[in-house]
């Protein structure tokens, strides 16, 4: 994965080295074909001064495809790390977190790599394509890095990766979905800054994007057992016709195509990470057939899920 060790790519006015801070935390997770995630986290120096940033980097060999990615950096400074949960820190237990020694505050380096075969499912089927799409289906032919601005959508996305509380299996479903959300997020950067203006009225009322946005996690927390769109609409409390424009406007993809997404890079966890059979995950997620998941499998990865563990 392409990395460097200094933080000076994502923040070239800043002199520190990686090597010199203390580590917190390091996670690092890698599907074939899919996206290659590093989360690091480090002791905040108290002299650190710097504005948090972000940086989308697109790579592009004409001659050696295979080495063609998208990566998203961003390194931000101020969360606050916790290295006991806080259901099981007494500290936060009695309310005594504002003096609580085991948080720290922390200095944050993300980085995403994706490749090829995993953007293209977002372009499948378009006659017409802006420089997003250029980029998404690799048919940019330059390489290039792009500055991005934070956002409040994108720190959100950011601080809900660094602070969640999920463990494995939810886990992984939580950082697919906030993967995507960070990639949709860089893209509607690229094409300049935009004031937040939704096209569906509706959605200007907090109330109602915030029940769009419990639609999606609903959708999360049931991965393996298929909801309609109607006991989606009714399990948030909004009008089916207002959940699926809704929900298309706010994510950039229909609620069939996210679902669908997830449970395809949940599966790619489960037969990869987790070396479950294909039979076994098939009945995980819900589906009545091998048959048919497989089918659904190699229609958004490009191969057969039997196929994965051979790489």
């Amino acid at each position: 994965m392409y990395l460097t060790k200094d933080i000076s790519p994502v923040s070239p006015q800043h002199s520190f080295k990686l090597d010199e801070l203390d580590v917190l935390q390091d996670i690092n997770r890698a599907v074939p074909g899919s996206v290659h995630y590093s989360i690091k986290r480090y002791r905040q120096q108290s002299d650190w001064n710097m504005e948090d940033t972000g940086m989308l980097v697109y790579h592009y060999e004409k001659n050696n495809p295979d080495a063609n990615f998208l990566e998203l950096r961003f390194c931000v400074s101020g969360n606050i790390y916790c290295k006991q949960k806080q259901a099981e820190c007494d500290f936060c237990k009695f309310n005594e977190s504002k003096t609580c020694i085991e948080k720290v505050t922390s200095v944050d380096v993300l980085s995403f790599s994706f490749k090829p075969s995993y953007l293209t499912q977002f372009v499948k089927g378009k006659k017409q394509m802006n420089i997003s799409d250029d980029v998404l289906a690799f048919e940019h032919r330059t390489s290039f890095s792009k500055q991005l601005p934070l956002c409040g959508k994108t720190r959100m996305a950011i601080e809900a990766l660094l602070n969640h509380n999920y463990t494995d299996t939810l886990e992984n479903i939580f950082v697919n979905a906030q993967t995507q959300i960070l990639l949709l997020y860089s893209m509607d950067c690229m094409l300049g800054d935009k004031a937040e203006v939704f096209s569906c009225k509706f959605l200007a009322n907090e109330a109602d994007r915030e029940k769009i946005t419990k639609a999606r996690e609903v959708l999360l927390q049931h991965i393996g057992e298929p909801l309609t769109i109607k006991e989606l609409s009714r399990k948030v409390a909004i009008n089916e016709c207002y959940l699926k424009k809704g929900f298309k406007e706010m994510f950039g993809t229909t609620i069939f195509d996210f679902y669908q997404s997830q449970r395809m890079e949940h599966a790619k966890y489960l037969l990869y990470d987790k070396g479950l059979s294909v039979t076994e995950v098939s009945a995980m997620l819900g589906y009545s057939s091998i048959s048919h998941f497989s089918t659904a499998f190699k229609k958004h990865t490009g191969i057969k899920p039997c196929e994965l563990l051979l790489h």
